[in-house]
């Protein structure tokens, strides 16, 4: 057994080699990469989290003429491919740019922050100011530029200046290489730019990427292809590889292997189906069975460090999940219906457009089911209908906890705008009735996840309560038992006592209903109750799916 030494988020390729820290070799994308007949641009699109970062800083390291990288690659897949190494490992000027942190509030903050980036690649290439090849001309464009003193039609044309001036120097095209393109677009659309945004992007990738003599190549990663006909408009040298193509399927992410193989070198073996529980079931390609590394590695660091500890949602923690809100805020009955099949371990058929943009995402419920696969909260089943549509399943158990917490949290915050004070005198009236009309169109109107059976209506149930402005208590000692909610109101010296059951089927509900009454009964759970109480209401809710059935008593201490 050995211990792994994990760097958290590490995305630095050289970072990762020269201080021995866990790497797990994925230095085969480059030789499948080159050894193909590859388009000049290509757009790689995975969820986030999935490694496309620390590709693109490996690329990086394997391409620039200005290192000296062959010690980095020793060992590894790539170095094997002796041919391709001479060929191409730093033989190139390259230019390496993330835009994963231009997230401007604003469309003039936005450009602010994508100058203060770009003249840091400037610091970096510092020789292109001295060197007697570079044209005068592009010098004094180039040193705007890294003074943060470019109009925005320069700042538009900055790349195609770099990648000019390189060639000028080296004598060699340049090679491109873009990380998270399209995060400048996603917070655009957020923060109401979207066509600005659009508008520089199309300047700043056509001048980069079209028609320019000075482009070896060109690589982009992102979460989504944003259409042709509004970034990449007449760029014909473009191919766009998505979840849903073979090539580099198992490129990004963990593959079962490489699991395996991490978990035997750490000496956690036994923990191998937590894990597949957790953080598997992505399906890339034609069916290539991927993890989840961000956190794989999460984990292995935890396990490490306590071998009892549990997994956490760790993909989860790194956003807002707005997409899967904003799904569960606005859906219809129909999608109502499809979230919950989800969240039950079932698949739904959907036609997908992956040419989207961000702008359409939220238009209507299938770009949204659309920007949940290509995002990395669905993926495909492994059984398809092949009738053009495609079946999506929630791929573990994090992604699963996701959505019913989500879902939790949009009950919570409707509730609160309900008017419930029929409902209130309902409950203190014992008026069955009303009650079981009330929660039984509630539970129509929401979404439902059965994520426990009766913890869910446990939750379900003691939500709502809140929500109508009662002071709840939950499985307390009360009697001979805990019954599972007990509502005190010492000052008008009443109390209601609620026992819940699951039914198995529609026909239990009415004698599921009765059982809980009775229990509440034969256990006495009444005698915990405060001294002051003197009426007592006393509820048997029996629920099946969306179904339920109320029986109630009350009674005078």
């Amino acid at each position: 057994m050995a211990s792994l030494n994990i760097l958290i988020g590490g995305e630095i390729f050289r970072t990762l080699r020269e201080e021995k820290h866990c790497y797990v070799d994925k230095t085969g994308f480059i030789e499948e990469f080159l050894s193909s007949n590859r388009a000049q641009v290509s757009l790689i699109t995975r969820p986030r989290r999935f490694g496309k970062t620390l590709t693109m800083t490996t690329l990086g390291e394997f391409f620039d003429i200005s290192k000296n990288s062959r010690q980095l690659f020793d060992g590894l897949a790539i170095s094997q491919n002796k041919k391709l190494c001479d060929e191409w490992m730093n033989r190139y000027p390259t230019v390496f740019l993330s835009l994963k942190n231009i997230e401007g509030a604003s469309y003039d903050s936005m450009i602010r922050q994508y100058q203060m980036l770009f003249s840091g690649v400037l610091k970096s290439v510092g020789y292109l100011f001295d060197s007697p090849k570079v044209d005068s001309t592009d010098k004094v464009k180039l040193s705007a530029l890294r003074k943060e003193e470019a109009d925005d039609a320069l700042t538009a044309n900055s790349l195609f200046v770099l990648t000019r001036a390189l060639e000028a120097h080296w004598q060699k095209p340049a090679i491109l290489l873009i990380d998270e393109y399209d995060a400048p677009i996603n917070y655009a659309e957020q923060n109401g730019y979207y066509r600005q945004m659009i508008g520089f992007m199309r300047s700043l990738l056509g001048s980069a990427l079209k028609t320019n003599t000075s482009l070896k190549l060109a690589v982009l990663t992102g979460c989504l292809r944003v259409a042709k006909e509004s970034i990449f408009s007449g760029l014909n040298n473009f191919m766009c590889y998505s979840v849903s193509d073979a090539d580099f399927a198992d490129k990004f992410g963990f593959t079962e292997s490489e699991l395996d193989a991490l978990l035997a070198t750490a000496g956690l073996t036994a923990k191998k189906a937590e894990f597949k529980e957790w953080y598997d079931g992505y399906l890339f390609g034609t069916g290539t069975e991927i993890y989840c590394p961000w956190d794989v590695l999460a984990h292995l660091a935890r396990l490490q460090k306590n071998a009892d500890a549990v997994p956490q949602a760790y993909w989860n923690n790194t956003s807002g999940n707005a997409i899967v809100k904003t799904l569960i805020s606005g859906a219809s009955e129909n999608a109502r219906e499809k979230i919950e099949t989800l969240v039950a371990g079932g698949c739904v058929e959907e036609e997908l457009v992956e040419d989207l943009t961000y702008d359409a995402v939220y238009e209507n419920e299938n770009s949204l089911w659309t920007m949940l696969f290509l995002t990395g909260y669905l993926t495909k089943a492994r059984t398809q209908p092949g009738d053009g549509k495609t079946a999506l399943v929630i791929p573990n158990k994090e992604v699963r906890q996701i959505f019913t917490k989500t879902a939790a949290n949009w009950f919570d915050e409707s509730v609160k705008r309900q008017d419930f004070r029929a409902f209130t005198q309902a409950l203190w009236n014992a008026d069955a009735p009303v009650v079981q009309k009330t929660l039984t169109g509630i539970l129509y109107d929401s979404i439902s996840y059965y994520d426990g059976a009766e913890n869910y209506y446990h939750g379900f149930m003691t939500g709502l309560l809140r929500g109508a402005g009662l002071n709840v208590a939950s499985n307390r000692e009360k009697g001979t038992g805990r019954p599972d909610i007990v509502v005190e109101d010492g000052r008008r010296n009443r109390a209601i006592i609620v026992e819940l059951k699951r039914a198995s089927e529609y026909d239990e509900l009415e004698s599921k209903a009765e059982e809980g009454l009775k229990q509440i009964e034969d256990r006495n759970y009444a005698a915990g109750l405060q001294p002051q109480i003197r009426r007592v209401v006393k509820y048997g809710v029996a629920f099946w799916k969306k179904e339920t059935c109320v029986r109630a008593s009350e009674s005078e201490r």
